[in-house]
């Protein structure tokens, strides 16, 4: 069987940008910046791969409601190809990564975990209200992790 998974870590150029589909279900998008930093004949050269990230139902809406520009984070997924037209009328190919967890890179932040809690259908979470770099959601009646398993 053939795994398609992927793991990226990487900044965020700007705030992820969340919709809803006709029938509720949220959307959530982000492109990520990845830097590699290598030497060539004694220099040092950087490069940026950038992706296209999509996080649906509650996992994007808790993406949207915590991440913002220039966070650091982490990405796991599936990568998925599309097909496009560009505005010059070209068929053109794309590849986006369809993420199954995201979470903040720890290694020069910290961060602070709210569980966010479940409603009737949907799961839980709220969009609306984005914490100021904190990781948190103060205007939400979610409880911090208190250590005790989810299960």
């Amino acid at each position: 069987m053939a795994d398609n998974s992927i793991t990226l870590v990487g900044n965020l150029p700007r705030d992820p940008e969340i919709r809803f589909t006709a029938t509720g279900r949220a959307v959530a998008s982000f492109s990520m910046g990845v830097g590699r930093r290598y030497q060539v004949n004694g220099e040092w050269q950087e490069q940026t791969s950038w992706f296209n990230v999509t996080a649906w139902g509650q996992l994007g809406e808790n993406a949207a409601a915590t991440l913002v520009k220039g966070s650091r984070v982490v990405v796991t997924g599936r990568l998925e190809q599309r097909e496009y037209t560009s505005r010059e009328g070209e068929k053109r190919t794309a590849i986006d990564v369809v993420a199954d967890d995201i979470g903040p890179s720890l290694r020069w932040a910290t961060a602070t975990v709210v569980r966010t809690p479940k409603q009737e259908g949907q799961g839980g979470g709220a969009a609306n209200n984005r914490p100021a770099n904190s990781g948190t959601n103060p205007g939400s009646e979610a409880t911090p992790f208190d250590g005790e398993e989810p299960f």
